[in-house]
């Protein structure tokens, strides 16, 4: 008779006295999880614990302050700087760069050179933020001559109002000419038929424009003021101060008015040989005025890294830097969307914006929200742009948190005081953080 093997209880040993259960013991998965454990604790958990110890202490760390160094935190003004611009960047930076990936994901699926116009965007992220801030600052240098955004900017204001040609042009102390408000007037008034003379100093030889011709005298005219506006310098040397020599240049497009009771009666352009001539004039005592608009400085574009702009400017070089990141997440978003849903929408009559309003970008919300919250802990912890970016005039304008910790750490040489922000700032991130776990979490099931 035979007899059959009846299955363990569990908990009960088996046939070979074992204890039942099926796979590895579990101190083989702790030795497997061991090297894991390590690196964590070494390289996240102690630097934590000892932050937080550390910020409890004094700048060199010799005397025990308690929680001092958080009450000292909060009652800085160069904190409420930094966590103002924390603030506007959480608020400005992550919807910014989500809202612009969204339209560069949307856009490679209408365009045939999909492609390169991925590489293009996405190539930013294979530079580092340090590189990046190189070329950023170069970028939003002053001068025009060097600072790509003020070439574009002067190019474009040069296009439409020109700037004007004599910036530096004067006239001599003791000349005919003195100054009034930002303009320069003749001393002596004329009347119509005379023939005056304008002469001015401080032209350089690049300032002369290409059409200029040596200077000449103007012919009078019984119905009008005529007179002639040029350099009054001979290179080399010589010549007559106040009187037109032949080596001398005219000062063509010097804008030339005549006024009379405060008012505005007659304005003349001078010609290639600075010639001019004022018509249209009763008789009557004028005073003769070079323009304001001859003297006014060259248009430089935008202070971009002065203290008004110096933080969008930076947030502009971030978009710059992650839009790519952005465009590839969302994509990749687009390609799961189910184009029956898009089909039917169009079917009943949607248009294009109402499908990408009402269908795409619903359907698109867990993506954008995953881009939108890795970007909101990026940026709380951004240093690197505004460390490289910002000169260092203007650095307390642009300072963040995490800037601010590094200064003081290491700057200061604070290192309590730079513990404290830095578990300040752990626990703005850690919210973000466990927002995105669970979030994971939730779609994993």
């Amino acid at each position: 008779m035979t007899t059959t093997d009846e299955p363990s209880a569990p908990g009960q040993a088996g046939p070979a006295g074992g204890s039942g259960r099926l796979g590895p013991p579990p101190w083989l998965a702790l030795v497997f999880l061991m090297p894991a454990l390590l690196f964590l604790g070494a390289y996240i958990i102690y630097p934590i614990v000892f932050s937080v110890y550390r910020s409890l202490w004094d700048a060199p760390g010799l005397q025990f302050v308690g929680l001092d160094n958080y009450v000292r935190m909060f009652t800085r003004p160069d904190t409420f700087i930094a966590l103002r611009n924390n603030v506007i960047w959480l608020v400005v930076a992550p919807a910014l760069v989500t809202v612009a990936g969204l339209i560069f994901a949307v856009l490679t699926e209408r365009i045939r050179w999909a492609t390169a116009f991925k590489i293009v965007i996405f190539m930013p992220m294979a530079i580092s933020f340090l590189a990046s801030g190189v070329i950023f600052r170069l970028v939003y240098e002053q001068d025009p001559e060097s600072g790509l955004a003020n070439a574009v900017i002067t190019t474009v204001h040069d296009t439409f109002s020109p700037s004007a040609a004599y910036p530096d042009a004067r006239p001599r102390p003791e000349g005919p000419l003195e100054p009034a408000q930002d303009a320069y007037v003749l001393r002596d008034s004329a009347q119509p038929g005379e023939s005056v003379l304008v002469p001015l100093v401080g032209v350089g030889a690049d300032e002369v424009p290409a059409d200029a011709e040596p200077a000449a005298e103007a012919e009078s005219r019984p119905d009008a003021i005529t007179g002639t506006v040029w350099v009054d310098f001979t290179r080399g040397g010589g010549g007559e101060e106040g009187a037109i020599d032949p080596s001398e240049s005219g000062l063509p497009a010097m804008e030339v008015q005549a006024w009379m009771d405060g008012e505005l009666r007659a304005t003349a352009m001078a010609g290639p040989d600075g010639t001019f001539a004022l018509t249209g004039l009763d008789e009557g005592d004028y005073t003769v005025q070079l323009a304001p608009e001859n003297f006014t400085e060259p248009y430089n574009g935008l202070n971009w890294l002065g203290p008004t702009l110096i933080t969008p400017s930076i947030i502009a070089a971030y978009l710059w830097v992650w839009a790519g990141f952005a465009m590839v997440l969302i994509a990749a978003g687009l390609a799961a969307i189910p184009r029956d849903a898009l089909e039917a929408a169009r079917v009943d009559g949607a248009t294009e914006w109402q499908v990408f309003r009402r269908v795409t970008v619903p359907l698109l919300s867990p993506v954008l929200m995953v881009v939108f919250v890795t970007l909101m802990i990026y940026v709380l912890k951004i240093f690197d742009l505004v460390f490289v970016i910002a000169p260092g005039s203007v650095r307390a304008d642009a300072n963040v948190l995490a800037l601010e910790m590094w200064q003081v750490s290491f700057g200061v040489n604070d290192q309590g005081l730079g513990s404290a922000l830095a578990v300040f700032l752990l626990v703005l991130v850690v919210p973000a953080m466990i927002f995105q776990i669970r979030r994971f979490r939730r779609e994993e099931s």
